[in-house]
């Protein structure tokens, strides 16, 4: 194939030029956490800044401090509508800012992982992508590399795609590239891609985690989410055989299970020998890990989170995290203390399809307690909305055990929750 060397020098930019073409009102679609533009998104906010854009939205999930100390700013509010599909850290201390000056918070679009391409593309209709990209192939594509996610849809209806070209960014394969026919403008900026530090573990992270490996059998293909359990489960699986990653979130705890080869997607059912996820975050080492590697394989959400995909692979075992759980089996995994937390996300995506996967198990995790041992995860109601139905919950783990409610009757699981719950709250549960 030709490329057209000429077609990229034309749409190479300054990150001021780029910015200056989103319009007053424009549907900003913000790339997910690690692909999140620096360059960019500085143009952009001091564009804000300088009263130059107005009444922007800016849609997105998880965003880091890359978007935090640019276009987030709260200052900037009023011409950059922050709306929230996945709220981080960046989002829960601007809620803490606006209930002090009872200002409103950032507003959240409650939407199941795998819809988030249809919903940005068909139901809100952004217009303008912002993304980091791997530098452009000899075939003339460029690779989304960490996030294919939701990008990967947009990359394709928006009329403008405007992409910042990083050499750190990795190239990764599969269905994961968008072409140069596609961008309107690109911005060459190499910097650092955003890491995410190694989580603390603490004995109750590795208790629950050495339960879980033992509910997992040699050939499961696994999903796993962020954070201190999973990290914990994927250390906790060393001694496994044959294991495949089917997952939204490729993390460096599973790469660990590739590199020593506990995982080798031998006995996977889809993509046989292949890693597949839809994003990735981790470290310098992992980003390296993952880039061009040629069994891991990056797709679209709207694939890799639908449940009638993710139960075509035999053996099926999501794990995933939840704030609270009452005593009939629905999750809270969203609400914290009256406030956003973190949103759906692909919970329920990855719930309903382990669940439908030929001998697949879903697997919901929690520390027995939370505010420092003095409130029960495990409650009579929920504070926040319902995550995870009653419907769909499969088997709960704490620190104390697991507890399957596949079969059982209200009462029946009523006793098996208050059985894993602290021991100091379980008279309350079963009173």
């Amino acid at each position: 194939m030709t490329i057209d060397l000429q077609a990229y020098r034309d749409r190479v930019m300054t990150a001021d030029a780029a910015a200056a073409l989103i319009p007053d009102g424009a549907r900003i679609c913000m790339a997910l956490g690690v692909a999140q533009p620096p360059a960019l998104l500085e143009a952009l906010a001091a564009r804000a800044a300088r009263g130059e854009i107005e009444g922007a939205s800016l849609y997105y999930l998880l965003s880091t401090a890359t978007a935090g100390q640019s276009v987030l700013r709260r200052e900037l509010n009023g011409r950059l509508r922050p709306m929230s599909l996945f709220h981080s850290s960046v989002e829960r201390a601007l809620d803490v800012e606006a209930a002090k000056l009872g200002a409103s918070s950032v507003d959240i679009l409650p939407v199941a992982f795998s819809r988030a391409p249809k919903m940005l593309c068909d139901e809100i209709g952004v217009d303008t992508l912002v993304t980091q990209v791997a530098p452009m192939d000899a075939n003339g594509e460029f690779s989304l590399g960490t996030n294919i996610d939701y990008a990967h849809a947009a990359a394709r209806r928006c009329q403008r795609v405007i992409v910042e070209v990083n050499r750190h960014m990795p190239r990764t394969r599969g269905v994961s590239t968008i072409p140069l026919s596609a961008v309107t403008a690109i911005v060459e900026h190499d910097r650092p891609l955003v890491e995410i530090p190694s989580t603390v573990r603490r004995p109750e992270d590795d208790a629950i985690a050495a339960i879980i490996a033992g509910l997992i059998d040699d050939g499961a293909c696994l999903q796993m989410g962020i954070g201190a359990v999973p990290e914990a489960v994927c250390a906790a699986l060393r001694n496994h055989r044959h294991l495949g990653i089917h997952t939204e979130l490729m993390t460096p705890g599973l790469a660990a299970l590739m590199k020593s080869g506990v995982v080798d997607n031998s006995r996977k059912t889809l993509h046989p020998g292949k890693t597949v996820f839809t994003f990735a975050m981790g470290d310098a080492p992992f980003y390296d890990f993952i880039g061009d590697h040629p069994d891991i394989e990056g797709h679209p959400v709207s694939y890799v989170n639908d449940p009638a995909v993710i139960a075509r692979n035999a053996n099926m075992v999501s794990v995933n995290a939840t704030l609270e759980i009452d005593l009939q089996g629905a999750c809270n995994s969203e609400v914290m203390n009256g406030r956003q937390y973190s949103a759906a996300g692909g919970q329920l995506d990855f719930v309903r399809g382990a669940s439908a996967a030929p001998g697949g198990k879903s697997i919901i995790a929690c520390h027995s307690t939370a505010a420092g041992g003095t409130v029960s995860r495990i409650v009579r109601t929920l504070s926040g909305p319902v995550t995870t139905p009653r419907n769909d919950i499969h088997v709960v783990v704490t620190e104390f055990g697991a507890a399957d409610l596949r079969g059982k009757s209200i009462r029946e699981r009523a006793e098996a929750l208050t059985a894993i719950a602290h021991p100091r709250f379980r008279d309350q549960l079963s009173g």
